[in-house]
């Protein structure tokens, strides 16, 4: 499978990034390569990841990284991967 980005994503990824690196510039790079490492292991093992909680569609994941949450969708039959949703993750 292969992955595609959507730019809204990037966009809050990046805002978030911007945000660490204010501080801490190492830990905002730590961060960006751990995270990009994740994301480009899922398509070799996408329904390892729990079912996103904001969807009913079983081919809607959750992946969760150091309090954060990237959604991303299966795409099976155009073998993709869409990763669409970056958030903090708030618990209730």
């Amino acid at each position: 499978m292969k992955l595609r980005i959507n730019p809204s994503f990037s966009s809050k990824l990046f805002d978030q990034i911007e945000f660490i690196a204010k501080d801490k510039p190492e830990a905002a790079l730590k961060f960006y390569l751990d995270i990009e490492r994740r994301i480009n292991e899922i398509p070799s093992r996408p329904y390892q990841y729990r079912q996103s909680i904001f969807s009913d569609q079983k081919n809607v994941r959750d992946l969760i990284f150091k309090g954060y949450v990237v959604t991303f969708r299966i795409l099976s039959k155009e073998k993709i991967i869409e990763v669409f949703s970056f958030y903090k993750y708030q618990k209730k």
